[in-house]
C-alpha cells in the first residue's frame, strides 16, 4: 500500500511586491491554517516516511508547520526544486521515482499543478484551496505502479471544511 498525500501551501501574502515568487512568506491566515492542518493530520496519526516540499518560502514553511504537528524533523524535509513551476507530468516522475521503501510521502506544492495532478490521480478532486490536503491509497508495492493505476481511497481536507 502506498499513500500520496499533496498538500497545496498555505495561502501566502502578496503585501510586498518587491518580493521574488519564491521568496513570498505566509500570510496570517496561512501561519494558522498550516498548524491546524497538521493537528487534523495528527490526530489521524499519520506518519509519513518522507516530506518533501517546493523550495518556495510559503510551500517550505507550510512543510514546516505541518511537520511540527504530525512529529516529523524540520531537518529530514527534502527540498526538491521539481516542486516548483513544474507540470502535472513532472510531480507525476517525481512520484513514480521514489524509493519503493517508502510508503507514505507528502509532497508541499502549488497550484495550479497540485489540483490537475489531483483530479488526474481522482475526479473527485476538482479544487485544491491554499493548505488543502489531498490523500491517495494505491494498492501498489511501487510508486511506478501509481502512473497506471487509480487509488483506491481519495480524501481531501482543507482549513475550510
Amino acid at each position: 500500500m502506498k499513500t500520496l498525500f499533496l498538500v497545496r501551501h498555505a495561502k501566502s501574502s502578496r503585501d510586498d511586491p518587491s518580493l521574488p515568487d519564491r521568496e513570498r512568506p505566509l500570510d496570517d491566515r496561512g501561519r494558522q491554517d498550516a498548524p491546524m492542518m497538521g493537528k487534523r493530520l495528527g490526530k489521524r496519526e499519520l506518519k509519513p516516511d518522507l516530506l518533501v516540499s517546493s523550495p518556495a518560502l510559503r510551500a517550505l514553511t507550510t512543510a514546516q508547520l505541518i511537520a511540527d504537528e504530525i512529529g516529523y524533523p524540520r531537518k529530514n524535509i527534502v527540498v526538491d526544486e521539481r516542486l516548483y513551476a513544474s507540470s502535472p507530468d513532472d510531480l507525476l516522475a517525481v512520484i513514480c521515482a521514489l524509493d519503493d521503501k517508502l510508503n507514505r510521502v507528502m509532497l508541499f506544492g502549488h497550484n495550479p499543478e497540485f489540483a490537475e495532478l489531483a483530479h488526474r490521480l481522482s475526479s473527485e478532486i476538482t479544487d485544491m484551496p491554499t493548505c488543502a490536503v489531498a490523500e491517495f491509497r494505491f494498492d501498489a508495492k511501487a510508486w511506478a505502479d501509481v502512473r497506471g493505476i487509480g487509488p483506491s481511497k481519495v480524501k481531501l481536507d482543507a482549513p475550510r471544511k
